[in-house]
C-alpha cells in the first residue's frame, strides 16, 4: 500500500525540436538510462498545466500542480516570493518579486539579470528600511539576481502595474494605478519614488564600480513585479489529508510556494538554484525526509534558466546530470509513490516558456505501468494517463494511495 509521495518537478524541462540536437528536444537527446529505468515501470502521458492554450508561469503552475486552482487562491507572485526569502507578511502588506537588473541613464533595460549576477545581498542590504512618505521597504536578497520586496504602511493597494520591463532594450515607464482608489494612486506614487531613489544608491554602489571595472554589467536598478497583498492559504497537509509536508528548493520562488502553503522547508547546503546546485545533497534529503514526511516536494531550476538562456546543449548536459542521481532513488520504500514531471515547456529557441505540454509519470509498486522505454516529450504521448492537466495531479496521486473520494452510493 502506497503511503508516502514523492514529487519532483524539474523547472522548464519539456522544449521544443532544436536542430544542433538533431531534431530532438534536449530531454529527449539526454542519454538517461535511470529515467529510462523508471519509465519502464511507471504509468506516463503529457500536461497542460493550466490547460491547453494557456502558457503558465512558475508560480501559477505549480499552485495548480498542488492543487491549488488559482481562480481561487492566485494573488500575485509577490506574496509567495517574499515568503521564500523568509520575510513574515502581515495584513495590510504589498508585496513584489524583484529582480536586480541593469540600465542606462535613461532608464532603458539593458539587462533584466544584471548578467545573470549570482549574489546581490549587498545591493539588497542597502535598500532594506528604505522608508518613503511613511511606507517602509522590506528588501531580502533572493537566488541569484532575485529579490523579494514588501512595502509596508497605511493605505496601500496591490493594484498597480509593474515595475519592470520585461524586455531588455524597453525604457522602464512610470508606475501607473490600475483603479481611481486613492490607495492605489498612493501606492503607484511611492513606487516611483523608490524607483529613482533606489537607482541613484545602487548605480554609485562600490560593488557596481567594480563589476564596472571587470567589464561586468551593474546591477543598478531594481525592477519589481507581481504585485500581491498578504493572504492565506489552507495548509497542503490539511487540504490532501496528509500528515505533514516538506519542501526542497534553491530558488526562492519555490521555497516560496512550499513556505505559503504550510510546507516545512528543508535547507541544502549548495542548493542556489544555478547549474552548480547541489544536486546529490537534494536527493538525499529528500529521500531521508520521506522518513518524517509523508509528502515531498522536490524542485529544480536549471533545465529552465538554461533554456531561457538559449542554451540547448547545457540543457540536455544537465539533464542528464540528473538523470546520474535518479539512481539514489532505488533507495526509497516500495510504500513510496514518485511523480516526476515539469511546471511548464521553456523553448531553447524562443528563450521563453510556452504552452506547450511537459510529460508527467507516476512510478511506484503496483503500478499499471505502460509500454515505454524513454524519457521525452513525444514518447510521453504514448501513455495510458493521456492528456492531464495541472488540477489533475493531486487526484491522481490519492487515487493511487486508495484516498480518492467515491462519487455516488
Amino acid at each position: 500500500m502506497i503511503k508516502k509521495v514523492l514529487l519532483i518537478v524539474m523547472d522548464g524541462l519539456g522544449d521544443r525540436p532544436v536542430e544542433v540536437l538533431g531534431g530532438k528536444t534536449p530531454l529527449e537527446a539526454a542519454n538517461t538510462p535511470n529515467f529510462d529505468a523508471l519509465v519502464k515501470k511507471s504509468q506516463c502521458g503529457l500536461m497542460y498545466t493550466l490547460g491547453r492554450g494557456k502558457r503558465p508561469g512558475s508560480d501559477t503552475a505549480h499552485l495548480s500542480i498542488l492543487g491549488y486552482p488559482i481562480q481561487e487562491y492566485y494573488n500575485g507572485r509577490g506574496p509567495i516570493e517574499a515568503a521564500g526569502v523568509g520575510i513574515k507578511l502581515k495584513a495590510g502588506d504589498v508585496a513584489f518579486r524583484g529582480n536586480f537588473g541593469t540600465v542606462d541613464s535613461s532608464w532603458n533595460c539593458i539587462d533584466r539579470r544584471a548578467g545573470r549576477i549570482t549574489n546581490v545581498a549587498p545591493f539588497a542590504k542597502a535598500l532594506d528600511g528604505t522608508i518613503i512618505d511613511g511606507v517602509e521597504f522590506i528588501v531580502k536578497p533572493g537566488s541569484a539576481y532575485r529579490a523579494g520586496v514588501v512595502m509596508r504602511g497605511v493605505g496601500l493597494s496591490a493594484n498597480v502595474s509593474d515595475a519592470d520591463s520585461h524586455n531588455a532594450g524597453d525604457n522602464i515607464h512610470a508606475v501607473v494605478p490600475k483603479d481611481n482608489t486613492k490607495e492605489a494612486k498612493h501606492t503607484a506614487n511611492v513606487l516611483n519614488k523608490f524607483m529613482k531613489y533606489s537607482y541613484e544608491v545602487l548605480d554609485k554602489l562600490p560593488e557596481n564600480k567594480k563589476l564596472e571595472e571587470q567589464g561586468k554589467l551593474k546591477a543598478n536598478f531594481l525592477l519589481l513585479r507581481g504585485a500581491g497583498k498578504f493572504v492565506t492559504l489552507p495548509k497542503f497537509s490539511q487540504k490532501w489529508g496528509f500528515k505533514n509536508a516538506a519542501c526542497i528548493a534553491g530558488g526562492g520562488l519555490y521555497k516560496g510556494i512550499g513556505a505559503f502553503l504550510g510546507m516545512d522547508l528543508i535547507n541544502v547546503n549548495g542548493a542556489n538554484a544555478q547549474v552548480n546546485t547541489n544536486l546529490e545533497g537534494k536527493f538525499n534529503a529528500a529521500i531521508n525526509a520521506l522518513n518524517e514526511y509523508d509528502f515531498v516536494f522536490l524542485h529544480i531550476k536549471p533545465t529552465d534558466s538554461l533554456a531561457e538562456d538559449g542554451k540547448p546543449i547545457e540543457k540536455r548536459e544537465f539533464i542528464e546530470k540528473i538523470d546520474k542521481y535518479i539512481s539514489l532513488l532505488n533507495k526509497v520504500d516500495n510504500e513510496t509513490l514518485i511523480v516526476i514531471t515539469a511546471d511548464h515547456s521553456t523553448a531553447c529557441e524562443l528563450k521563453a516558456h510556452t504552452a506547450d505540454s511537459v510529460p508527467v509519470m507516476f512510478y511506484c509498486n503496483g503500478i499499471r505501468n505502460d509500454n515505454i522505454t524513454k524519457f521525452g516529450e513525444r514518447d510521453f504521448a504514448k501513455g495510458s494517463l493521456g492528456i492531464l492537466e495541472g488540477k489533475d495531479i493531486m487526484p491522481n496521486i490519492l487515487n493511487i494511495m486508495g484516498k480518492l473520494p467515491i462519487i455516488g452510493a
